[in-house]
């Protein structure tokens, strides 16, 4: 269940950084598979992003799950709008939906 300072708390990242990654690590030490397939591809497109660790607060790791009723972590903001996991990162990469999402004016 996730509580009212958490739910700020994940609030004020989606809310304040225009890419924000939900991971597993961190963008230089990315800690599964899949966390380190979203980095690579977000690295790819030369974005700046912002990570949170959730392995460092289960608070959070339980938290983002609630938050954006997805059960997976990886989890990518882009905007303050909740886009997917791995799997739908990689293929709106593959397609251009992610391009076009990480051009579009802030």
């Amino acid at each position: 269940m996730l509580d009212d300072e958490t739910r700020k708390f994940i609030d004020h990242l989606v809310n304040h950084n225009r890419v924000v990654l939900f991971m597993k690590g961190n963008k230089t030490f990315p800690q599964c598979g899949f966390s380190a397939s979203v980095v690579e591809v977000l690295k790819k497109h030369g974005v700046d992003f912002h990570t949170v660790n959730v392995l460092a607060d289960n608070k959070i790791r339980d938290g983002i799950k609630d938050y954006s009723n997805w059960p997976t972590i990886p989890q990518l903001y882009i905007a303050g709008e909740f886009v997917g996991g791995c799997d739908i990162v990689r293929e709106m990469d593959a397609n251009g939906e992610l391009a076009q999402k990480l051009s579009a004016p802030a």
